[in-house]
């Protein structure tokens, strides 16, 4: 991280709405988002980055370390204030998602992971994000799979199917790959054995999880997912989506 060696940056408040890394039972999920951050180094290194949605700020402070640039972007002040404190290396701005403060074609890549979901004008927001890019300019916007994602969540306007995603990124731009993200075979021989692990946390508090639940969701890193393209994505059945475009 970029703070002070040694030092902990501080955590945001945890509301369902963003994920937190450094807190145990959240685990599963800091680590399911940062995989796909951890496979886009190759994507950003040696250009001019925005992350269209930053949330707590992790996935910018890993991506600037290959970035020639990067601006890291967010509507909430709460979010955009933590990243400032948390990541002081970071470049935050507080901006409109769907009305990018930038001009047309001012960055190669605009990486917006597990933020689409969370907005009312996604096809405002796609276009907003094509538009700021160079000719050439890569597109990488993730997202939970509503086929397989748990209903409910409040901060979710609306989520997406496969084909839904892909023919919402195709109206302004060329989807080049469309990747699912699944577990890894640690957690799949773990899931035959015990169920869900999805359906595990969320049936009840974690002070009340099973130690076996517990154990492992301790235990999760990025090794244990796969982001997965072609035939082998098996979309119908991946965990979250990724698709990639260019413009």
């Amino acid at each position: 991280m970029s703070s002070d060696e040694g030092s902990t940056p501080p955590q945001m408040i945890i509301t369902g709405e963003r994920t937190v890394p450094g807190i145990w039972h959240e685990n599963y999920w800091f680590r399911r988002h940062e995989v796909v951050y951890e496979s886009l180094r190759d994507v950003v290194r040696g250009r001019a980055v925005l992350e269209a949605g930053c949330g707590e700020g992790y996935g910018a402070d890993l991506l600037q370390q290959d970035a020639a640039s990067l601006v890291a972007l967010d509507y909430d002040a709460y979010a955009t204030g933590h990243v400032r404190t948390a990541y002081p290396d970071v470049r935050v701005v507080r901006g409109n998602l769907v009305a990018l403060p930038y001009a047309d074609a001012s960055f190669d890549v605009v990486v917006s992971l597990q933020t689409i979901e969370h907005l009312w004008n996604q096809d405002a927001f796609v276009a907003e994000c094509a538009r700021v890019l160079r000719p050439g300019g890569t597109l990488v916007i993730s997202t939970p799979n509503t086929l397989t994602f748990p209903p409910g969540n409040i901060y979710h306007p609306k989520e997406l199917e496969p084909e839904q995603l892909r023919d919402l990124v195709a109206a302004h731009a060329t989807v080049t790959t469309l990747a699912g993200l699944h577990h890894g075979a640690r957690l799949a021989d773990w899931e035959v054995e015990h169920g869900s692990l999805v359906d595990a946390q969320i049936a009840g508090p974690y002070e009340l999880w099973p130690t076996t639940v517990a154990d492992v969701v301790r235990s999760v890193s990025t090794d244990d997912f796969d982001v997965r393209e072609g035939e082998a994505a098996d979309l119908a059945e991946s965990l979250d989506l990724v698709v990639t475009a260019r413009v």
